[in-house]
C-alpha cells in the first residue's frame, strides 16, 4: 500500500466519522474502528468508498488489550503497521462520584485511558521502525480544569495529558509526535443528554456562544498531523474560548 495509513478508534460517530472523513478525503486509508455500532462503521466504510476513499473496518474493543492485538494483526497483514494512530475512543459518566460503582469506574478508566495505551503501545514499534509517525490524543479541557459531576472523566482525560507529554518526550529521539487536542464542547450524541435550556445556559458559558461541530476537531486533527517534527507533547485547546 503505497498511501500513509490511520486508525482511528471510536470512529463510527461524532469526532471520530469528522477524523476519519477528513483522512480519507486527503488521500490516507483509514482503518475503522469501534465496538458497539457495527453498522454505523460499515455505513461510514460505505460513503468513504463511494467517494473514492481508501478504507478497511476493524472492529473491536479497544478497552481490551486482546482485541487490540487482534486489530493490529490485521492491520499488519494489510499494511504493515499505522503512519498515524489518532485515540478518540472514549465514554462519558454523568453524576456524583459517591454514586459511581466499582464497574463504572473501571469501565470509564479502560475505554478512555487504557485504550491509549493499548494502541498506543500496538503502533509504535512500526512508526520506531520507519522513524516516523504521529499520535493524536483526542481528550478534553475538563483534562485541564475537572468538571463537577464527571470526575472521572476529567481524571482520565488528564492522564491522558500526563501520558501525552510523557510519551512525547520518550518517542522524540526516533522523530514520533504525540500531541493531544483538549476539546471543548462539541455538538456530538455524547452531548446529547443536555435539553434545550441547558444547552443554552452552557452555550452562554462560551465566549463563541456555540458548540463546535465535530468537523472543526477533524480539521485542527489533520492540519496537526502535518505539523513540524519539533512540534510535539503539546495539548492544543480548541474550545471557544472556554478555559
Amino acid at each position: 500500500m503505497n498511501k500513509k495509513s490511520i486508525l482511528i478508534t471510536g470512529s463510527s460517530r461524532g469526532i471520530g466519522r469528522a477524523c476519519a472523513k477528513a483522512y480519507a478525503k486527503a488521500g490516507y486509508h483509514v482503518f475503522l474502528n469501534c465496538v458497539h455500532r457495527v453498522e454505523r462503521l460499515e455505513e461510514l466504510a460505505y460513503e468513504i468508498l463511494s467517494d473514492g476513499g481508501s478504507c478497511t473496518t476493524v472492529p473491536g474493543d479497544v478497552s481490551n488489550p486482546d482485541e487490540v492485538r487482534k486489530i493490529f494483526q490485521i492491520i499488519e497483514k494489510e499494511c504493515g503497521g499505522v503512519d498515524i494512530l489518532i485515540n478518540n475512543a472514549g465514554i462519558a459518566w454523568f453524576g456524583l462520584l459517591t454514586d459511581m460503582t466499582d464497574n463504572d469506574w473501571d469501565k470509564i478508566l479502560a475505554t478512555n485511558l487504557s485504550s491509549v495505551f493499548y494502541c498506543s503501545r500496538a503502533a509504535i514499534p512500526y512508526m520506531v521502525s520507519k522513524k516516523c509517525g504521529k499520535i493524536l490524543n483526542i481528550s478534553s479541557m475538563w483534562g485541564t480544569v475537572g468538571a463537577s459531576c464527571e470526575v472521572a472523566y476529567s481524571a482520565t482525560k488528564s492522564g491522558i495529558h500526563g501520558l501525552t507529554r510523557a510519551l512525547a518526550k520518550e518517542l522524540a529521539p526516533s522523530n514520533i509526535q504525540v500531541n493531544a487536542i483538549a476539546c471543548g464542547v462539541i455538538d456530538t450524541e455524547m452531548n446529547g443528554r443536555l435539553n434545550e435550556e441547558e444547552r443554552q445556559d452552557l452555550m452562554d458559558e462560551i465566549p463563541s456562544g456555540r458548540f463546535a461541530d465535530p468537523e472543526e476537531v477533524a480539521e485542527l486533527a489533520l492540519k496537526l498531523t502535518d505539523t513540524p517534527a519539533y512540534m510535539t507533547g503539546q495539548i492544543i485547546g480548541i474550545d471557544g474560548g472556554f478555559i
